[in-house]
């Protein structure tokens, strides 16, 4: 069993803004995981990206990568899904130079149609495996589950496109679930549905979460500090980890990045687990 824990990005306590930096600091705190932040665009060139893939490997530490989040595979514009499959290509690209072995995709959205939407992002996700396939490489795709009603984006969803797809993979945020599901989560069901993809290491996203609740479930409002929030409560997930022996790396998606990140380990040691 292996727990890796980090921030999604530069840790606050950085003393400078980058990627570099931010990886060290994040070894200097104990800390054995970071996600690098393409939210607006892929802003790193390939010799940057192996020059930190070097660093993060010295340091220990496994780095992933969120592609930007202006992303939406199931658009009424072709142009859009094009741009959409480019950018995934890119950050996938950049992953590979730096070592990192899973790129995190926000798919896309229903809009008028579920059926239709699924469809394409099944057709893109196929379309962007063969490209990674072919340029050899050594890269995942994580669909993330989704904390909105209106996203495209459960586990039953991404189970589908993993049948055709096997290198598209869950990427499991507990947040999004707790906010989609108006306040509620059951940890236990959803490793057990985790099961049937085999997975050898799972990547996950935890924050507390803000939402408003619907008839139909929820929609996650913003991400907040896991101790200020009424959900979810991360101990239960620490406890069901361990009891399962989890390979798993967890992202704090927390305002607060490196100091929830910080916290999770505390409960992991209370519980008995030595990193």
């Amino acid at each position: 069993m292996k727990i890796r824990l980090g921030p999604a990005g530069v840790p606050i306590s950085s003393k400078k803004r980058d990627s570099v930096r931010g990886v060290k600091t994040v070894a200097e705190l104990g800390l054995n995981a970071m996600e690098i932040e393409f939210v607006r665009g892929v802003n790193l060139s390939s010799e940057k990206a192996r020059e930190l893939g070097e660093i993060a490997d010295f340091l220990g530490v496994e780095l992933s990568v969120h592609a930007p989040y202006y992303i939406n595979l199931a658009s009424e514009d072709e142009k859009k899904i094009k741009a959409s499959i480019e950018r995934i290509l890119l950050s996938a690209e950049r992953a590979h130079e730096m070592g990192a072995k899973i790129v995190v995709v926000h798919a896309g959205y229903y809009g008028k149609n579920k059926e239709a939407a699924h469809r394409k992002i099944l057709e893109a996700c196929k379309l962007i495996v063969e490209k990674i396939e072919s340029s050899g490489w050594d890269v995942k795709i994580g669909l993330e589950t989704m904390g909105k009603l209106s996203q495209w984006g459960t586990l039953e969803e991404i189970k589908e496109v993993w049948k055709e797809t096997k290198l598209c993979i869950p990427v499991v945020d507990f947040a999004h679930i707790y906010a989609r599901n108006g306040g509620s989560i059951d940890y236990s069901e959803i490793f057990d549905k985790l099961k049937s993809f085999k997975l050898k290491h799972l990547h996950a996203h935890f924050s507390g979460i803000s939402f408003t609740k619907t008839l139909a479930g929820g929609n996650e409002k913003k991400h907040l500090p896991i101790r200020e929030a009424k959900g979810p409560s991360f101990e239960p997930l620490a406890k069901e980890i361990l009891k399962r022996k989890a390979n798993i790396t967890i992202i704090s998606e927390s305002p607060i990045l490196e100091r929830d990140a910080l916290y999770m380990k505390e409960v992991f040691e209370k519980l008995g687990y030595r990193f």
